[in-house]
């Protein structure tokens, strides 16, 4: 059986871009992205500010997501960007990423998240987890509805990012989906999804 898929937004749990702007977490590093190599969410309405783009990154994050037993693919605004900024400075090969087309950044009336379709379309029934920092009980309901397999949607809090906690409940949703704990067909699990005092944004 194929592994499965580990959907890794960048901004919120890689890069806690929420937590206190004059103090960098504990085991990050600061990574300076020129404007015109970073997110194309950054771009807008940026053109003219020439400040590199601050990012926060925990090189031990990338060992840790490797342990987990997912294929790992980005799915963030950077897109393939994140294969250039991103992964060398966590120790990541370079990984597959969805193309969000058209969708990016396009926001849906129905208050569904725009890159949920377009997650569970390249999934194509695959089971798989999505960390990000903008999920909400639609994108949930979304994924029940329209994905055939097991999908884990586990929100990160951008003021702290990634944590172990983070990581045991990625864990368990993997082991859970051996033969014989394999959760049911279009199950999405809630029991593994990390607490955070913060809302789903848009």
């Amino acid at each position: 059986m194929n592994r499965p898929l580990l959907f890794l937004d960048v901004d919120g749990p890689l890069n806690p871009y929420a937590a206190k702007p004059e103090r960098r977490p504990d085991g990050y590093t600061t990574l300076r992205v020129p404007r015109d190599g970073g997110t194309r969410e950054e771009h807008g309405g940026l053109s003219n500010r020439r400040r590199p783009l601050r990012v926060w990154l925990n090189p031990e994050h990338g060992r840790s997501l490797l342990r987990l037993g997912y294929e790992l693919c980005w799915a963030t605004t950077w897109m393939d960007d994140a294969n250039r900024w991103i992964a060398p400075v966590l120790g990541l090969p370079e990984l597959p990423f969805v193309d969000f087309g058209d969708a990016l950044l396009r926001e849906r009336p129905d208050g569904i998240h725009w890159k949920t379709g377009p997650l569970v379309d390249y999934a194509d029934g695959r089971p798989f987890a999505w960390v990000d920092d903008e999920q909400s009980d639609l994108d949930r309901a979304y994924v029940t509805a329209h994905h055939r397999g097991p999908g884990l949607l586990h929100h990160v809090n951008p003021r702290v990012g990634l944590r172990e906690d983070d990581f045991h409940a990625l864990a368990d949703f993997a082991r859970s989906l051996e033969p014989f704990g394999r959760p049911g067909r279009g199950h999405v699990p809630n029991w593994a999804e990390s607490s955070s005092d913060l809302p789903a944004s848009r």
